[in-house]
């Protein structure tokens, strides 16, 4: 069975980019623009396990708080962020979760997955 993830990125290409490599490495990948669209999909689908969001985008909130939001509502998910602007601190981030920085290699990220889900739970 496939591991479903969400991919919260603003800028179209890049989430394509990810989201195809992730799509062929066998994850179960769906997508959002922004976090009000990533807080929608969380709640119409029950089983996402891992978030990889921007920390740039336009909305309600940025990509920071969008991951304190998916820690406090669904503890279980695994979060990983990214920024080509800036580098997010770990007090910054929610515990458990991991920081990488832009540009990014697919196969990178696709690794950073699997390790995170394969840690404690």
């Amino acid at each position: 069975m496939s591991i479903a993830v969400l991919v919260v990125e603003d800028e179209a290409l890049v989430r394509f980019d990810i989201a195809d490599y992730l799509a062929e490495q066998g994850f179960d990948v769906h997508e959002a623009a922004n976090a009000d669209q990533a807080l929608a999909v969380l709640e119409s689908v029950p089983g996402i396990r891992l978030v990889f969001t921007d920390i740039d985008m336009p909305g309600s909130m940025d990509g920071l708080k969008l991951s304190a939001a998916v820690r406090k509502r669904w503890p279980p998910v695994r979060i990983i962020v990214t920024s080509g602007n800036r580098l997010a601190d770990a007090a910054d981030m929610p515990d458990g979760s991991l920081f990488v920085a832009k540009p990014y290699s697919p196969a990178a990220i696709a690794r950073s997955m699997q390790g995170l889900l394969a840690g404690p739970q």
